[in-house]
């Protein structure tokens, strides 16, 4: 991986990123209100808030974590956000002693975590947080290693209003991670690129870190509205629980 992180890609997008990305869809509120039973919950990569202040405006005791201190800054100016607690470092680590009724992580975020070992660490450390018969909601894409050619793909994502954005990715399939760079034409800057680095995981290889962590799988949707999950699916939300004790 080149010198660049989820901090340094936070610090590049963070003045695009609420006019990129469209708000919280309806049915992931209403699910992640339902699953927090009595609170409080964790938001793993609570980035701007989109998902977090329309939780918190439902009366849900909410607490975050990011890697972007420009990313939570734009949460601090939206109303109501600078009344949720976040704490900035790696959400790999555990950075809250809980218990939670509830942890999630949306929008592919988990996938920011670049190594296996982050990604199982950050299980152990969800499952430290959780109270028992809590919950871990990830929403995750379904890889689709197809897209690439020669490991490699580019396309256009946005023209319009003097600026050309496209996005150019490079996959490595031996170990499962994607560099991408957007590339930004037009504008003040007239070329800007904003870089980010993922390492995709497979949904058996998730239930097999979750196994680790002490985690059980409850179910697996192809989306919010709990559509049945199969190999079509372009995401799945998956619900790990860890069991009550005896």
């Amino acid at each position: 991986m080149d010198n660049h992180d989820s901090r340094t890609y936070g610090r590049a997008v963070s003045r695009f990123y609420d006019r990129w990305y469209s708000e919280a869809e309806p049915e992931m509120l209403d699910v992640l209100q339902s699953l927090s039973e009595d609170g409080p919950v964790l938001e793993l990569g609570i980035g701007s808030g989109r998902v977090a202040l329309p939780l918190a405006e439902r009366g849900i005791e909410i607490h975050g974590v990011d890697s972007s201190p420009d990313m939570v800054n734009l949460m601090r100016e939206k109303p109501g956000g600078k009344d949720v607690s976040v704490k900035i470092g790696s959400f790999a680590d555990r950075q809250y002693d809980g218990p939670f009724s509830m942890v999630f992580v949306v929008f592919n975020t988990f996938f920011a975590l670049t190594t296996q070992e982050e990604q199982k660490r950050c299980f152990r450390s969800v499952a430290e947080m959780l109270a028992p018969g809590g919950r871990f909601v990830l929403e995750c894409f379904f890889p689709d290693v197809a897209r690439f050619q020669d490991g490699q793909t580019t396309r256009t994502v946005a023209v319009g209003d003097g600026l050309v954005r496209l996005e150019c990715s490079r996959h490595d399939g031996a170990r499962q991670t994607v560099r991408t760079t957007h590339v930004l034409l037009g504008g003040e800057s007239k070329v800007e690129m904003i870089p980010l680095s993922i390492r995709y995981a497979w949904p058996s290889e998730m239930d097999l870190m979750a196994e680790l962590a002490g985690l059980h799988l409850e179910s697996r949707w192809g989306g919010w509205a709990k559509e049945a999950f199969d190999d079509r699916c372009a995401r799945h939300v998956s619900i790990y629980i860890l069991p009550n004790e005896d």
